[in-house]
C-alpha cells in the first residue's frame, strides 16, 4: 500500500524544514557576502584635469585581471594631487594619470615638472596633455622678436586659469637646465609657444 502524501511528508518533516533551513541561511550568507572584485579609486564625474577634490573620487570594483597597473586603491592620498589631463566619470585612475614621478618616469632620466606662464590664454587652450612644444619669450626693447628658450618639451598638464590670472598656466616636463631657462625668461619677458605637430 502506498502512503498517502501526507503521511509521507508527516514522515520526513523534520529532514525537509533541515534542509528548507541550511538553504535560507546559505540564501543570507550569499546575499551579505561582499561582491568580489578588488577596489579602486575612480573618477566620479568627467574631468578636464588639474587638481582633484575628495567629490571627484569615487570607490569602484573590478575583476581582479581588470586593474590596471598603478591604481590608486581607497585611502590613497589622491585628494590635492592634480591629474594630467581629461579622465572619464567611471575611469580608474592611476599613478600615471598623477602629476609626480611616475609620469616624468616616462621621459629620460632626470626631468623635472616646470610650471611656466603663457602670456595667451587662447593658444593654451590648445594644448592637452602629451603634446609637444617649442616655448618662445619675446622681451621688452628688443622690438618683440621672439627667442626660443626651451624646444621638443611634452606637455604634462593644463591647470585650470582663473580669469583674473593673465595668460595661462602649463606644466611642461623639461631639464633642470631647461627649467632654469624657463623661470629666467619667464621673469624677463612673455613667453608663447609653437605646437608641433602629432
Amino acid at each position: 500500500m502506498v502512503p498517502a502524501p501526507s503521511r509521507l511528508l508527516a514522515r520526513h518533516r523534520r529532514p525537509i524544514a533541515a534542509i528548507l533551513a541550511g538553504l535560507a541561511v546559505t540564501c543570507g550568507l550569499l546575499a551579505v557576502r561582499s561582491p568580489a572584485g578588488v577596489e579602486v579609486l575612480a573618477a566620479a564625474r568627467d574631468l578636464a584635469g588639474g587638481r582633484l577634490s575628495s567629490a571627484d573620487l569615487m570607490v569602484v570594483r573590478l575583476p581582479a585581471d581588470a586593474v590596471p597597473d598603478g591604481a590608486l586603491r581607497p585611502g590613497a592620498a589622491a585628494a590635492g594631487r592634480v591629474v594630467t589631463g581629461p579622465v572619464r566619470r567611471g575611469e580608474p585612475l592611476t599613478d600615471a594619470r598623477l602629476l609626480g614621478p611616475a609620469v616624468l618616469a616616462a621621459g629620460s632620466p632626470g626631468m623635472v615638472a616646470a610650471p611656466v606662464r603663457v602670456a595667451d590664454p587662447d593658444a593654451a587652450r590648445l594644448l592637452s596633455p602629451g603634446d609637444v612644444i617649442d616655448v618662445l619669450a619675446a622681451y621688452e626693447g628688443e622690438g618683440r622678436q621672439a627667442y626660443p628658450v626651451a624646444q621638443q618639451v611634452r606637455v604634462l598638464t593644463r591647470p585650470p586659469s582663473r580669469a583674473d590670472e593673465g595668460g595661462a598656466l602649463l606644466v611642461l616636463a623639461t631639464t633642470p637646465v631647461q627649467a632654469a631657462q624657463l623661470a629666467q625668461a619667464q621673469a624677463q619677458g612673455r613667453l608663447s609657444v609653437a605646437i608641433h605637430p602629432r
